[in-house]
């Protein structure tokens, strides 16, 4: 598959369902938001990138505390989303801009943060983004990076990247704890906190908001009951389908 390609699936996959993830409680809210609000409080002045912005919610906190937001998605239809709704909320510290995470069109040096949500885990290239995020940061340029995150163990994480792919073909993967760090660190990035959570996916939802073949969301279904004791424990399996993901929210800089 080619980076175009995918990018094309992703872009597929996404502009067709942007008002739902607008109304999506899982993206809406959260203890991710809440600590992003706290954290960007300390930078009423920045200029901020959110890369892979979805429907905003990530920018619209974020334009409750710093001084400008460009909300980046390769999803015109997503950014549709946005700008509508940022008009109706009254935000007027966002604007929108079209493109692919693994070639910015912004200048060296010219955002004070980069933020990313959910997003990370459909990218081609998540390595070659990192570096251009290093490259469009300012000197002590803060990056804050929030996604489902592997457990790392083999049994675990094959078992999660494969019911991602089966609900969302654009997935590329999840990443663990221990990948991050080691790709923030390959991109020059300096790590400095690191936070894991647990989010609970109520399968119904899950599988709407991604308007998930019947025939694939069947195959979850099966992929889920024959699963081994171990994963239904770590993933809290119920009987409805529904499951809780970890999540990770790490924070590093550019020196």
């Amino acid at each position: 598959m080619t980076t175009q390609s995918h990018h094309d699936k992703v872009d597929q996959q996404f502009g067709s369902q942007a008002s739902a993830y607008l109304t999506s409680a899982v993206h809406a809210a959260g203890r991710d938001l809440e600590r992003l609000s706290k954290r960007l409080a300390a930078f009423p002045h920045a200029r901020l990138l959110d890369m892979g912005c979805g429907a905003g919610h990530a920018s619209f906190v974020a334009s409750a505390q710093v001084k400008e937001v460009v909300a980046y998605d390769l999803s015109e239809q997503m950014l549709a989303v946005v700008n509508d709704a940022a008009q109706t909320r009254g935000i007027n510290n966002v604007t929108t801009q079209c493109g692919y995470a693994e070639a910015l069109p912004f200048d060296d040096c010219s955002f004070d943060i980069v933020i990313s949500r959910y997003s990370a885990h459909h990218w081609h290239d998540v390595g070659k983004a990192l570096r251009e995020v290093k490259r469009v940061l300012k000197p002590g340029g803060v990056v804050i990076f929030m996604d489902v995150m592997s457990p790392g163990h083999p049994v675990l994480d094959i078992w999660l990247q494969t019911v991602e792919a089966l609900r969302d073909t654009s997935h590329v993967r999840n990443y663990s704890s221990g990948e991050w760090l080691s790709l923030f660190n390959d991109a020059g990035l300096i790590s400095q906190n690191l936070l894991c959570d647990r989010l609970n996916l109520e399968f119904s939802t899950w599988i709407a908001r991604m308007r998930t073949p019947a025939a694939l969301a069947e195959a979850i279904r099966i992929y889920q009951k024959s699963a081994s004791d171990e994963v239904q424990h770590y993933f809290e399996l119920q009987a409805d389908g529904s499951f809780t993901s970890d999540i990770i929210m790490l924070e590093a800089k550019r020196v």
